[in-house]
C-alpha cells in the first residue's frame, strides 16, 4: 500500500485488575516491559551525538522507529501503552496545551452534536483585538460576533488560535486563571504528575508535561465523540471567519490519521498528539501517540515540521506491525491506560503556536 508523504505545514495510571489468567498475562507483560529497556546514543544531524535515549517497549514493539530526539510514547487500542522513549521529564509542549483546554471544555458543557446542545458565545473585546497579534496563532474574529461553542472549538483546535483558546477559558470559568486552575486539577485526577499548565493557550514556555502525560490525555480526548469528530477535519468554514479553516496536522485525512493536535514553539520545538487507525488480523484497532520537543531552540516551523515527518514515519511502522501481528491475547498487552477509555467521572470541578 503506497504511503503518503507529509507535506510542509503553516507554524502555528494502570489498572488493577482481578487475580486469574488475565491478571498473569499483564504481569508477564509488565515484567518484560520492564527487561525490555533499551539504552541508546543517537547521531542527530548538526547536533552530534546525543545524550542517551531510553526505550522502554515490549520487546516487538522496541525496534520501531522511535524519534532520536525528545520524547515520544504510543498505545494501541486493547493493548494499552506499548512502548516510550526519551527521559520522561517536562518540557514546554507549545500549542498541545488545547488538548486539555477543549477536554475540559466539554467535561464542563458537553456536546451530543445536536444544535439545540450547541450554546451561543459572544466574542469579546480581547479575542477580537488578539486576532491581530503577529507573536502567536490566531483565528480572525469580530467583538460582538456570535459563533456557537463547536465552532469555537474548532477555531481553537484546527487553526490553533490562542485568541479563541482564552476566550473559551474566559467563557468557561470566568477568568483564564481559573479555568488554568481546572486544567490543573483535571490533570491531577487523570495521574499527570508531570505536567504544569500555566495557560490555555500553551504560547507560555512554563505549560510543561511529557510524552507519557500527554498520551494519557490523548487517549481520554479522543474518546471524546465531539471533540474526536473536530480533530480529524482537514478543513472547514464557519460563518463570519473568512477563507477556509485548514487543520495545521498536515497528516489527517491521510495513512488513517484521525487527529490530533499539533504545538511549536522555539522552546518548545515541534511537537504532534496524534490518533490513527490501524487494521489487524482481530479487527480495527486505535493507535494513539505523542511526540515532542522535535528540533528544540530552532525556528519553530523547522521543529513542526520534524515532529510531523518523524511522527508519520513512526504511525506507518506501528500500522504495519500491527496488520502482521498474530491477535493478542484478550488481556494481554503493556500497563496503562486503554485507549478509548472513557472520562474519569469528577476529573475536573466545574508566529508559536
Amino acid at each position: 500500500m503506497a504511503r503518503s508523504q507529509p507535506a510542509d505545514v503553516p507554524v502555528e495510571s494502570p489498572q488493577v485488575g482481578p487475580r486469574g489468567p488475565h491478571a498473569t498475562l499483564a504481569l508477564a507483560a509488565a515484567v518484560v516491559l520492564a527487561l525490555a529497556t533499551v539504552v541508546a546514543f543517537t547521531l542527530v544531524p548538526g547536533r552530534g551525538i546525543s545524550t542517551p535515549s531510553v526505550v522502554r517497549a515490549l520487546p516487538q514493539w522496541v525496534g520501531l522507529p522511535w524519534p532520536v530526539q525528545g520524547q515520544s510514547s504510543v498505545a494501541v487500542e486493547g493493548l494499552g501503552t506499548i512502548g516510550s522513549r526519551g527521559e520522561q521529564r517536562p518540557v514546554p509542549i507549545a500549542s498541545v496545551t488545547k488538548v486539555m483546554t477543549a477536554y475540559v471544555v466539554l467535561q464542563d458543557h458537553p456536546l451530543d452534536g445536536t444544535a439545540a446542545d450547541n450554546p451561543t458565545i459572544t466574542v469579546d473585546q480581547q479575542a477580537a483585538d488578539e486576532s491581530f497579534s503577529a507573536e502567536e496563532s490566531t483565528a480572525p474574529v469580530r467583538a460582538g460576533q456570535q459563533l456557537s461553542q463547536r465552532q469555537l472549538l474548532e477555531l481553537m483546535m484546527l487553526p490553533s488560535g490562542n485568541n479563541i483558546a482564552r476566550l473559551l477559558a474566559r467563557w468557561d470559568a470566568g477568568s483564564e486563571n481559573a479555568f488554568v486552575a481546572k486544567m490543573n486539577r483535571c490533570a491531577h485526577a487523570l495521574g499527570m504528575t508531570n505536567t504544569t499548565y500555566t495557560g490555555a493557550s500553551g504560547i507560555q514556555d512554563s505549560t510543561t508535561s511529557t510524552s507519557d502525560d500527554q498520551l494519557v490525555l490523548a487517549q481520554r480526548a479522543m474518546a471524546v465523540p465531539v471533540l474526536a469528530a473536530i480533530v480529524a477535519t482537514e478543513s472547514t468554514t464557519v460563518p463570519g471567519v473568512p477563507g477556509t479553516v485548514k487543520n495545521t496536522n498536515d497528516l489527517v485525512g491521510h495513512d488513517g490519521v484521525v487527529g490530533l493536535k499539533t504545538g511549536s514553539s522555539t522552546a518548545a520545538g515541534g511537537n504532534l498528539a496524534w490518533a490513527a487507525r490501524a487494521s489487524t488480523p482481530s479487527g480495527p484497532r486505535l493507535v494513539i501517540g505523542v511526540v515532542l520537543h522535535q528540533d528544540a531552540g530552532d525556528p519553530p516551523a523547522r521543529g513542526l515540521r520534524a515532529a510531523l515527518n518523524v511522527s508519520h514515519t513512526l504511525i506507518t511502522a506501528v500500522q504495519d506491525a500491527l496488520a502482521q501481528q498474530t491477535p493478542p491475547p484478550s488481556g494481554g498487552g503493556s500497563s496503562g491506560t486503554a485507549v478509548g477509555t472513557s472520562p474519569l467521572p469528577g476529573a475536573t470541578t466545574p508566529r508559536r503556536a
